[in-house]
């Protein structure tokens, strides 16, 4: 079996990613800046409506956990992703393109009738994103998805926080998690959205359970989870429930505490076009930089130059050239 810096688990869904107007996303009646549930109808009213107003920008493969590592393997690193989808033709774009970025998985060519799942983005031109998700097949992840193998494996374990809303999910992190502890892997973990803390926090404590080892999230994530109103309250709240802890806070840089101390990871001068991936690639980025034994003020600095990267061109993921050209700039300085 081969080694793997990171194993991560996550709902794998096809990124469509559109610029609209705040005038748009008031006439359909869409909250900006959040990740939204929807079914099948409601997606596919809202792309006919963004269709006929705006076109197409981009699709990918994505998902939150699915832009973070492969963010790591284009850095370089050695990448798993435990997720599902059908197949179907949405599918099988999915399939080829996480491979084509170099990592594996557990996806093959005999896969789930259903379908896929597909995640709106709307990038307003204040850079903000707002998301609407069908979730479709990837709803079913579960313990079937799992590679104990693989895992075994790697490094270090990455959940996504939008598993949250699915109890099958939910009991395949439960089971990611006790491989993991058996195999002194330790684990990581993002709340992902300031939906998710807002609308399914007692699921998030189950998913975090004993504690992780590192949790990523923003800062207004933080302050929901600790119902604070700094940043600071917030850590002292977050350090319960992780050993070491990443708070991205967009323009002001990050704040890392690294079981010790606290790390104040500066910002990188950026001209934000879009906001979206930002935190995905942030975590990818540093997961790189701790399986290469870097400090956290190293790992934190890399991370921060390579969102300010992403926030500054449109779409979640830079060219695949474009991460060895900041390895390039990083090192040199």
């Amino acid at each position: 079996m081969s080694h793997f810096d990171v194993y991560a688990i996550g709902n794998a869904l096809v990124d469509t990613e559109y610029r609209v107007t705040d005038d748009f996303l008031s006439r359909q009646g869409i909250a900006k800046g959040m990740m939204t549930l929807i079914d099948e109808p409601q997606q596919q009213k809202l792309l006919s409506a963004l269709d006929s107003e705006f076109g197409m920008e981009k699709r990918a493969s994505g998902g939150s956990a699915a832009n973070t590592i492969i963010a790591l393997a284009a850095f370089g690193g050695q990448s798993f992703y435990s997720c599902k989808v059908a197949s179907d033709g949405t599918g099988d774009f999915y399939v080829h393109d996480l491979h084509a970025a170099g990592v594996s998985s557990n996806l093959k060519a005999d896969r789930d009738t259903g379908t896929t799942g597909t995640c709106v983005v709307m990038v307003t031109p204040d850079a903000e994103r707002t998301m609407h998700t069908y979730l479709g097949i990837t709803a079913d992840v579960s313990v079937q998805e799992l590679q104990p193998e693989a895992l075994a494996a790697s490094s270090w374990l990455y959940i996504e926080g939008y598993l949250v809303s699915s109890d099958s999910a939910r009991a395949a992190v439960k089971e990611a998690r006790q491989i993991a502890r058996a195999n002194g892997t330790p684990i990581a973990m993002t709340f992902s959205d300031p939906a998710m803390v807002r609308f399914f926090k007692p699921g998030l404590a189950e998913m975090l359970d004993d504690g992780v080892d590192l949790l990523f999230c923003n800062e207004e994530e933080a302050c929901l989870w600790a119902d604070a109103l700094t940043v600071g309250h917030a850590l002292d709240s977050l350090k319960q429930v992780a050993r070491q802890v990443v708070i991205t806070r967009g323009k002001a840089g990050a704040l890392v505490w690294d079981g010790e101390k606290g790390i104040t990871i500066a910002p990188n001068p950026a001209t934000p076009l879009d906001t979206n991936g930002a935190g995905d690639m942030f975590a990818g980025a540093y997961l790189f930089g701790l399986t290469r034994g870097w400090s956290p003020e190293r790992a934190g600095a890399l991370a921060s130059k390579a969102a300010a990267a992403v926030v500054g061109q449109f779409g979640p993921r830079l060219p695949l050239d474009a991460h060895a050209a900041l390895l390039r700039e990083f090192n040199a300085t």
